[in-house]
């Protein structure tokens, strides 16, 4: 069954292309240049089916890479309806002058006191104010507004961890800002999609036209103008992810920065895009050996406690492809899994650790004492006596072949690709 992926053509030599994962160096593999519509273009991405074989993968269908419209003759834009304002977000309360007036006939219990006080000391003045009866000389009280409560933080807000990295556009305006009328939506249509957008936008604009009975433009034209700017906006596109990466700092997370190191690869770099290049790539030493760090403190943090399965993960999850587990530490997280793995385990622990197991790279030494006596625990050691050729022994069968690497998940099949 065909999976979609993307492709870039990284070469030509006459009928056949090669290409490679789009953004990475694998995988790879050859083309007929006759699947590319229009004419296979080294540097363009596609979108392309392919086969997986036992000698290779094969592309069997190429499409362009889906761009927007440019135009909207159907009519099916978005329109953006601006919310209608109902008043400031926050209300200020001004607190009432004074005491606030009272109706005829009514008393508080402030004026019975201060009548009291009045009563029972004739002539006597309150303290810190006016004597009674006369006028106060101070000035008008001073009105105060009401304490409005502080704003709550977003229960869903982030306060720490990876983030992804911002979205720049500051290189691509400059460069659209030197273009000429001429020039400006060709490049436009280049930022959005590369080449396959501009073709694409010629060919639906003369169609266009000519329903219309307006004249058309001229294709080799567009494409002579689109191939001059191709590496201008190609650079401008990869500053802006250099310069979001770069702004993100510590904490964008580990493929998002490979990414953008990886794909400088494909650009053509100025001595400001070196610069940036540079810098990144400090970062992601930086950030790679800080991961190494921490993956090597809590693999002997958890072998030291006799923690199997958290070893197990660990083991399974380096922090990067690159990384392995040393000689000496894989000796003995072999030897401590194996010790574990006796027949009067606990058959619900057996399993875990089996399983975990299976997922390391060091599956093949590990040798189990026993086996639980529990058909769970025996079924499973079954399933898995390939890739742990002791359980086999332990069975008393012959050691079955080791099974096939395990594939990338497949996109969902409700996700079509138009």
């Amino acid at each position: 069954m065909s999976r979609r992926i993307e492709i870039e053509i990284t070469s030509l030599n006459g009928d056949v292309a090669t290409w490679r994962a789009a953004g990475a160096k694998l995988p790879k593999g050859t083309l007929s240049a006759a699947l590319v519509q229009g004419g296979a273009v080294v540097g363009n991405v596609y979108r392309a089916d392919v086969e997986n074989y036992m000698d290779g993968i094969e592309v069997i269908a190429v499409l362009p890479p889906k761009t927007a419209s440019p135009l909207d003759p159907r009519k099916e834009r978005l329109e953006i309806i601006a919310k209608e304002n109902t008043g400031p977000d926050v209300v200020v309360t001004y607190a009432p002058k004074g005491r606030g007036g009272r109706r005829d006939g009514e008393r508080r219990e402030g004026d019975r006191k201060d009548s009291k006080r009045s009563s029972s000391r004739p002539g006597s003045k309150d303290r810190g104010g006016a004597p009674t009866g006369e006028k106060s000389e101070r000035g008008p009280r001073t009105e105060r507004p009401a304490r409005s409560a502080r704003p709550a933080r977003p229960s869903g807000a982030r306060t720490g961890g990876p983030v992804e990295a911002p979205i720049t556009t500051i290189y691509r305006n400059a460069l659209l800002a030197t273009l000429s009328p001429e020039q400006l939506p060709v490049a436009e249509q280049l930022l959005r999609g590369g080449m396959p957008a501009v073709r694409s936008a010629v060919a639906e604009q003369n169609k266009n036209a000519t329903a219309q009975g307006r004249p058309t433009i001229d294709p080799e034209t567009i494409d002579r103008i689109a191939e001059e700017l191709l590496g201008k906006t190609n650079l401008a596109l990869w500053k802006d992810k250099a310069a979001g990466a770069i702004g993100a700092g510590r904490e964008l997370r580990l493929r998002d920065l490979r990414a953008v190191v990886t794909s400088a690869k494909t650009v053509s770099l100025d001595d400001e895009g070196r610069l940036q290049l540079k810098e990144l790539q400090t970062a992601l030493t930086s950030k790679v050996d800080h991961l190494r760090t921490v993956w090597n403190e809590k693999l002997e943090t958890a072998l030291n406690s006799k923690n199997v399965a958290e070893t197990l993960r660990l083991v399974a999850r380096p922090p990067d492809m690159s990384t392995r587990v040393t000689a000496e530490m894989a000796a003995k997280v072999v030897t401590m899994t194996s010790e574990a793995l006796t027949a009067e385990l606990d058959p619900a622990a057996w399993n875990e650790i089996v399983t975990l197991a299976v997922d390391t790279s060091i599956r093949r030494n590990i040798k189990p004492v026993g086996i639980p006596a529990n058909e769970m625990s025996k079924a499973l050691a079954i399933k898995n006596a390939g890739a742990i050729p002791e359980l086999a022994k332990l069975l008393g069968m012959p050691v079955p072949p080791p099974p096939p690497p395990s594939r990338a998940p497949r996109r969902p099949a409700n996700r079509r690709a138009s």
